[in-house]
């Protein structure tokens, strides 16, 4: 996160608090605030499918605050009034009278100015990974790794069901909101994105794909791709931070337990 961004607008959110502006200020303040975060306060950026998400449910949120009340109502029609109608907000009148077309017909300068492109390659859905990769800190060989819980399917298939079930808490508590309930990747924000996340279940995705390999997708996320699968509009995220080695292993478990499919097979590297 930048934070030589979010700790200025923190501070001026304090200030505004104690400054107690119109109630019509105070959400437009936020809705603004909101979007300088989403659009410039991450890094890597995030995609534009997903800031707008987010800016649709901020605004629907913010009106369902403004008039949730009566008087918070009342309150927000007449600053709207009065900007529009009284004198002494005549300057601001003519700032804004000026600074909306300004920026619409900027962002459509800009458009209409950037330079014409060849036709993008085609995008690679499943690249090549890389040989090793580091993980915490920790250098991984992905050329040799594997769920180093698989052989317990076989050997000891209560303490392996043990693994799918703590993969399965996982997958519930981080995965499902894109993936969805049954992994075939239409779960609530699912459709907000593009490429839509896999599906697990067509028999062209994990079941095409060594353990390892899911291991690198899940823990590096979309940032992680390389450059033949770019560009990416995807909102997977880096994992990494967030699960640790055992949680990554473990949905994976789950989602072959899930799918009823088998990780392909590990091959010799010559």
């Amino acid at each position: 996160m930048n934070l030589w961004l979010v700790i200025p607008l923190v501070l001026a959110f304090a200030a505004l608090r104690f400054l107690r502006p119109p109630i019509l200020a105070w959400l437009a303040a936020w809705w603004v605030g909101a979007y300088v975060v989403l659009k410039w306060g991450f890094r890597p950026p995030l995609p534009g499918s997903i800031v707008g998400m987010f800016m649709a449910i901020l605004t629907f949120s913010l009106a369902a605050y403004g008039s949730a009340d009566a008087e918070r109502l009342a309150s927000i029609v007449k600053a709207a009034r009065a900007f529009f109608s009284e004198k002494r907000f005549a300057a601001w009148q003519w700032v804004a009278l000026v600074l909306i077309p300004l920026a619409f017909g900027f962002s459509a300068w800009r458009q209409a100015s950037r330079p014409a492109e060849p036709p993008a390659n085609v995008r690679t859905v499943h690249p090549a990974p890389p040989g090793e990769i580091s993980f915490r800190g920790r250098k991984m060989d992905l050329l040799h790794a594997g769920n180093p819980y698989r052989e317990l399917e076989t050997k000891d298939p209560a303490a392996f069901a043990g693994h799918v079930a703590k993969g399965r808490a996982v997958y519930y508590r981080n995965c499902v909101f894109c993936h969805g309930d049954n992994l075939r990747g239409d779960g609530i924000y699912g459709h907000g994105f593009d490429p839509q996340p896999a599906d697990f279940g067509d028999p062209t995705t994990i079941a095409m794909l060594q353990e390892s390999y899911l291991f690198w997708r899940i823990a590096k996320g979309g940032p992680g791709l390389p450059e033949e699968s770019t560009p990416w509009a995807s909102a997977m995220p880096a994992w990494e931070p967030m699960l640790q080695e055992d949680d990554i292993w473990d949905v994976i478990s789950f989602l072959y337990s899930f799918t009823g499919r088998k990780p392909r097979a590990q091959e010799r590297a010559e």
